[in-house]
């Protein structure tokens, strides 16, 4: 068995696990970063595609917004359709001028790869096996294969940011976790499609036959999301009977509007709300989906990996520069007091948007309700827009 050393060992070469080796690569941290998958197989994974202000602030502190910058599309607000009329959320005006930016995950991935394969720092794909060990202790390692080779990889501290089914919180034992978890009875069925977008800004869309989604890739490629069964099966949505869906739940002003076209990508996703306590086991931290899942209403997910990311990384950066050993403790507390938030607004937004078939009357008109206030005074509107900006990160200190 071949022995390695690093300083921080992270598992999963996700949008996480990458941003967090720049920062920490920059800062002159060792990392090394070891993948399950193959690196197209990264790559080609389709996300969301809505950063908050904090991660577009991060990325460009990791000097990987170049792209983004240019790219990206910056967007001021977004609109709510409800009784087939748009109400415009004013982010830019509600939150004292902060916005969102419209930039596919799997392009943020693509500059994060290209940013440390420029750096010459290490990322190990299709590596098999991985397990960590003596996580109690102060000298963590974890064993794992590649390429045929066995390897034992020392280090200080393992970043788990191997995702939901990753093998970093199967690493901890079950009883040392508390398990918080809501699945929802319905789905989004998704479609890439390389037509202009619908509406200049997102649309959510609440209608008795369920919610509907507009967003966008850029000017020219769209991504468009129906709440469906969550028994639906792909293979029952050919294209035309997709568009013909999206358009009876739009205000008819954008369903006239509305250009359709071949799919590029059609997929199906279960929505669940998920947190795991702690986030953190010894020297052993869990980020993004290896900790938490959010359904994707309030488009949190891949911010809140961002967040605990930049909880870590300046957590680490004191603890190798000050050696304030005292603030691994404050991890978990620190991401789950943001997480919680978080769960909070994107249940609230999939609450009030979706149609749920076991609702009894009177909760489907409270929904409505509550909906319509929200959207109709500003008080409301201020507080759907603070939340989706994104709550500031909590400083280290």
């Amino acid at each position: 068995m071949k022995t390695l050393k690093t300083q921080v060992a992270i598992i999963g070469a996700g949008p996480s696990g990458l941003l967090l080796g720049q920062l920490l690569h920059n800062a002159g941290i060792q990392t090394l970063v070891l993948e399950r998958q193959s690196a197209e197989y990264v790559q080609g994974r389709i996300r969301a595609g809505v950063l908050e202000q904090g991660m577009v602030d991060l990325l460009r502190e990791a000097g990987v917004s170049q792209r983004m910058d240019a790219e990206g599309l910056v967007h001021d607000g977004f609109d709510i359709a409800l009784n087939g009329q748009l109400t415009s959320i004013d982010l830019k005006a509600l939150t004292g001028g902060q916005s969102v930016m419209i930039y596919g995950q799997t392009e943020v991935t693509r500059d994060l790869m290209a940013a440390r394969a420029a750096a010459g720092a290490i990322t190990l794909y299709e590596a098999s096996n991985v397990q960590p060990h003596d996580l109690k202790s102060e000298q963590p390692w974890l064993t794992f294969e590649h390429e045929g080779q066995a390897y034992r990889l020392e280090c200080d501290y393992i970043a788990g940011c191997d995702g939901f089914h990753g093998v970093a919180r199967q690493s901890i034992p079950a009883q040392a976790l508390k398990v918080f978890e809501r699945v929802y009875p319905f789905g989004w069925l998704g479609v890439l499609a390389d037509t202009p977008p619908v509406h200049a800004e997102l649309v959510y869309a609440k209608h008795t036959r369920g919610f509907a989604l507009c967003s966008m890739r850029s000017p020219t490629r769209s991504r468009y999301y129906l709440q469906v069964p969550v028994e639906e099966k792909l293979e029952d949505w050919a294209d035309e009977r997709f568009w013909d869906e999206l358009k009876s739940r739009l205000p008819n002003s954008l369903a006239e509007q509305l250009v359709t076209g071949p799919s590029i990508e059609k997929s199906i996703a279960p929505l669940r709300s998920f947190v795991v306590e702690p986030m953190q086991y010894g020297r052993l931290f869990l980020l993004g989906d290896a900790a938490h899942i959010v359904p994707p209403t309030g488009a949190k997910g891949l911010n809140l990996a961002a967040s605990d990311v930049s909880t870590l990384f300046r957590i680490l950066l004191k603890v190798y520069r000050e050696g304030r050993l005292d603030l691994l403790q404050k991890y978990s507390a620190i991401c789950l007091r943001r997480v919680w938030k978080a769960e909070r607004f994107s249940w609230w937004m999939t609450s009030m948007l979706h149609q749920f078939p076991q609702a009894d009357a009177f909760s489907q008109r409270i929904a409505e309700s509550e909906l319509d206030y929200f959207v109709h005074s500003e008080a409301g509107r201020k507080t759907i827009a603070e939340n989706y900006v994104g709550l500031p990160y909590e400083p280290i200190e």
